[in-house]
């Protein structure tokens, strides 16, 4: 599948488009072919590292060890393809 992936904070140069493999969803997880997304500003201060530092404590882990290649946005419109164990 295709995704716009975010490869190195900064300037929009750092999203790319990239095939990546399909995800199998875990439990209590579902998989959404998307058919809609949006940019908001929280994907954009994401990207630029400009948010403030308390949000970034309670997941320190994800910032901090996964700062390479991975896929921003939370809104979207799609259906559901799979649904792990419930």
């Amino acid at each position: 599948m295709k995704a716009i992936v975010l490869t190195k904070y900064g300037s929009p140069d750092g999203l790319q488009l990239t095939k990546v493999e399909k995800p199998t969803p875990k439990d209590n997880e579902v998989l959404i072919r998307v058919h809609a997304t949006t940019v908001t500003a929280g994907d954009s201060e994401i990207r630029t590292l400009k948010f403030p530092i308390w949000l970034m404590l309670p997941s320190a882990n994800m910032w901090f060890h996964q700062t390479k290649n991975f896929i921003l946005g939370q809104e979207l419109a799609g259906v559901v393809e799979a649904i792990g164990k419930m």
